[in-house]
């Protein structure tokens, strides 16, 4: 019988994942003591690794970059509702 899908928090997986990379015990060891299997306990110590920059970047280079993004995605829509607009009248006729 199949066990029910489940959720587990940011914060355990931090956890799982830090244990994983402290390298004190092994996949197995650790699976068995969260109860998770080992590929999730992979996963997480990579996803982990990869993301570690962000903690440390700054919030204020994260904003800018954001305003950046959403500046560029506002002149997309615009571009896209000219368009639209351009087109409906051309089909109108």
């Amino acid at each position: 019988m199949r066990r029910k899908r489940r959720n587990h928090l940011p914060g355990f997986k931090a956890k799982v994942a830090l244990a994983a990379i402290k390298g004190d015990k092994t996949l197995a060891e650790l699976a068995e003591r969260f109860d998770v299997h080992q590929n999730q306990i992979q996963d997480w110590k990579k996803q982990l690794l990869d993301q570690a920059d962000s903690v440390f970047g700054s919030s204020h280079e994260r904003k800018a970059a954001d305003e950046a993004q959403l500046k560029d995605l506002h002149a997309k829509i615009g571009e896209l509702a000219l368009e639209n607009d351009f087109l409906a009248k051309a089909l109108g006729r």
